[in-house]
């Protein structure tokens, strides 16, 4: 056949009747939906032990109820992606709690306390999508675990794998003065109506969502799948931008406005539609090629707005404002009012590395300070909320001694960094206590530096701590030091800002995680020298010589 007439590989679009599996992941959930492995768990595994698992629900369906076996102690960056998955797993778990909107009152954090000190020897760690994530997890201690979250109103249901993963939301929602709408009922319908639907348990790859009407717009709405973004149309109606197609990764790809404008009743019914597209029209054939960014690459916003309206809502959405810009800061730290006249209290955890005890003190303090309503952020940190202004100090002063900060210096503040190869199959170095490392060496060199920097650090290139979007992305690799030996390092991404530019890669610009702190001095205290004023570190490095970013 001519190469002009020769018929274009199929991307296993469900809706163009590509409806046998292309690959090992796809053919996996064609033999069983992930969320029938619960039933599993709790009659067989739990009973019987690791290794009568059955492979296929292992390393697959298991993350349909937020279970990923942990990486193997001992195994050095370098065997990463070279060992098979049995020489890489280890007998535990570690197990997402997902937590919708970052919501939590105190009786469920203590909750997690226990079960963090209970079964995951104290482990807790916050992420950058507000979920807890614990370590350590039997496969015997399941069952336990999930009577003990359900009894509470938590789950790990679809917090992992092809699945609409935990729905982020602004931790201040109903409660900040300056939000343009309280996306809290939106988050719930959606979640009430389609979390563990089999309607959407089959997708070409993982979702994430965010809803959100918050000013600061702290749910990072540019790098979701989809996302509600709170906006005014030209009646003064409180409604939402709807936009799609935004991840990172090794392909990383800002999400695109759709221009409509949704009324806050219509948002589950959008939601679904999108999320309908997505598994009927998104690629299945690379699992590298599966999200959803990459279907509306091809289409565009105009085709996939078409689709939407005329396949799956059944009617035209009205046109609508774009948001307004974000404010500067993202991640709601400090002391500040709430619209009923009381204060929230934002802290920073390192890197988001908490523990069963340190959950049970903010616990005890939200409940002393506050009414007991505490929320994550999807930058890795923690508030306390409804605080009497007269009672913040004291509080703040409270979370300070067990080294939460309200305060904290610019690079406690704007550091995040992934699991890191401590427990990860796919991480390549060391981050969380690198990333704390790092903290306390740059406070100690640059105690005065003041100036607003992100500082995200990766274990390997699948970008879970956002790196290209980051003042100093930290891409974990490894690399050769002077003495020629192979050592953990990063390559490194400058200048990178969310909805506006991805990081600078400039020519071989590595570093081993010996130098890092002074790599990250020496860039810091040129940006310092060099900067105008008011000029932000990406904004510099965009126009900063490559000597001076070396």
């Amino acid at each position: 056949m001519p190469p002009s007439v020769r018929r274009k590989r199929g991307e296993g679009q469900w809706a163009l009747g590509y409806r046998e599996p292309l690959n090992k992941n796809e053919e996996t959930k064609k033999n069983d939906d992930g969320l029938n492995v619960r039933r599993r768990i709790i009659d067989i595994y739990s009973k019987t032990g690791f290794d009568s698992i059955d492979p296929a629900d292992l390393r697959g369906r298991f993350r349909w109820y937020g279970l990923y076996t942990q990486r193997r102690p001992g195994i050095d960056g370098g065997k990463t992606g070279a060992l098979p998955d049995e020489e890489l797993d280890d007998r535990y778990f570690m197990l997402r709690i997902r937590i919708d909107g970052g919501q939590l009152d105190t009786r469920q954090l203590r909750v997690i306390a226990d079960i963090s000190n209970r079964y995951g020897r104290g482990t807790a760690d916050v992420t950058d999508r507000q979920n807890i994530q614990l370590h350590w997890v039997e496969i015997e201690n399941v069952p336990a675990i999930w009577e003990a979250l359900e009894a509470v109103g938590l789950t790990t249901t679809e917090a992992c794998g092809d699945t609409p993963r935990v729905i982020i939301g602004c931790p201040l929602a109903g409660i900040a003065a300056d939000e343009v709408i309280d996306a809290t009922p939106q988050i719930r319908d959606v979640r009430d109506r389609y979390i563990g639907s089999p309607e959407f348990s089959n997708l070409p790859r993982k979702f994430k969502s965010a809803i959100s009407g918050c000013s600061s717009q702290c749910t990072v709405p540019e790098i979701n799948d989809v996302a509600f973004v709170g906006v005014v149309n030209d009646a003064g109606e409180a409604g939402y931008q709807l936009l799609v197609g935004g991840g990172l990764s090794t392909n990383p790809m800002f999400a695109q406005s759709l221009g409509v404008f949704v009324r806050p009743e219509q948002v589950h019914e959008v939601w679904k539609g999108v999320t309908s597209v997505f598994r009927d029209y998104g690629y299945r054939r690379l699992r590298s090629r599966a999200r959803l960014k990459f279907l509306v690459k091809d289409w565009g916003a105009e085709k996939f707005r078409q689709v939407l309206e005329q396949e799956y809502l059944g009617y035209a959405l009205p046109d609508g404002p774009e948001p307004a810009a974000p404010l500067p800061h993202r991640d709601h730290v400090g002391i500040h009012r709430q619209k009923d006249g009381n204060y929230y209290v934002g802290f920073a955890p390192k890197v988001g590395r908490l523990n069963g005890d340190l959950l049970k003190v903010i616990a005890d303090l939200a409940d002393e300070y506050g009414s007991g309503r505490v929320r994550t952020t999807a930058e890795q940190k923690m508030v306390i909320l409804d605080v009497p202004e007269a009672r913040t100090e004291e509080l703040a002063a409270e979370l300070a001694r067990h080294d939460l900060q309200v305060r904290p210096s610019v690079f406690r503040r704007q550091t995040m960094a992934c699991t890191g190869i401590e427990y990860c199959k796919l991480a390549i170095v060391e981050t969380k206590q690198r990333g704390m490392d790092l903290i306390e060496e740059l406070e100690k060199r640059l105690p005065d530096f003041d100036q607003p920097l992100s500082i995200n650090i990766n274990g390997c290139p699948n970008a879970c701590a956002r790196i290209q979007v980051a003042d100093i992305g930290l891409k974990g690799q490894l690399v050769v030091d002077e003495s020629g030996e192979q050592v953990e390092g990063f390559q490194i991404h400058l200048g990178g800002r969310v909805g506006a530019s991805f990081g600078r890669k400039v020519r071989g610009l590595k570093t081993t995680a010996d130098g890092l702190a002074d790599y990250v001095e020496r860039v810091v205290r040129k940006y310092d020298e060099q900067r105008a004023e008011g000029e932000s570190f990406a904004d510099w490095v965009h126009r900063a010589d490559e000597a001076d970013l070396q």
